[in-house]
């Protein structure tokens, strides 16, 4: 009996070690969650701006996280995001807000037509896919804005836009005010 119980145990190990099969789903998630969190990469604001000016945001698109800071650097926050799904989606480079809306409609652009004929104008509500807010940039057609579907934030998802948590872009649309410069990498 004894021999059994060491073979089960050392499977049992085995299985645990080879990438957490044994694992239940929820700490699976769990360990996910903390290796998303702890790959995000530091990001010094004097490497992409030469002043703070009003506020400055950097969403980086390698590491999914987006960082803010206030006018006088006093406030540095992070903020877990969502990011285009392909390199072909994702404008890099610098903009700024342009404009701010509490409960964004969404109209699909025409290259999301091309794609994908089913999608429509969709109002505000649960299921736009703009979530909340949206924060418009200069260029057009690309956002920082929430998303009602959590599973996105962390992963490439989106067809060119920075999507965060509702809960995370309301605040972030509190702290910034048209005209704050934005950089993505």
């Amino acid at each position: 009996m004894a021999d059994y119980m060491t073979r089960r145990k050392a499977l049992v190990s085995g299985l645990a070690m080879a990438g957490g099969l044994a694992m239940p789903a929820t700490l699976r998630a769990q360990e996910a969650t903390k290796r998303n969190t702890s790959s995000f990469i530091t990001q010094d604001w004097q490497d992409h701006f030469d002043t703070l000016g009003v506020a400055t945001i950097v969403a980086d698109t390698t590491s999914r996280v987006l960082h803010y800071w206030n006018a006088d650097g006093s406030d540095y926050r992070l903020y877990p995001t969502s990011v285009p799904k392909t390199d072909e989606l994702t404008k890099r480079g610098y903009t700024k807000i342009v404009r701010k809306k509490v409960g964004p409609d969404w109209t699909p652009t025409a290259s999301m037509m091309e794609r994908f004929p089913h999608y429509s104008y969709m109002p505000p509500g649960p299921e736009n896919p703009l979530g909340t807010h949206a924060m418009y940039l200069g260029w057009p057609a690309y956002l920082i804005h929430g998303t009602h579907d959590t599973r996105k934030i962390g992963r490439r998802s989106s067809d060119g836009c920075i999507g965060l948590y509702n809960a995370k872009i309301a605040e972030l649309f509190e702290l910034c005010p048209v005209g704050t410069q934005v950089r993505l990498i």
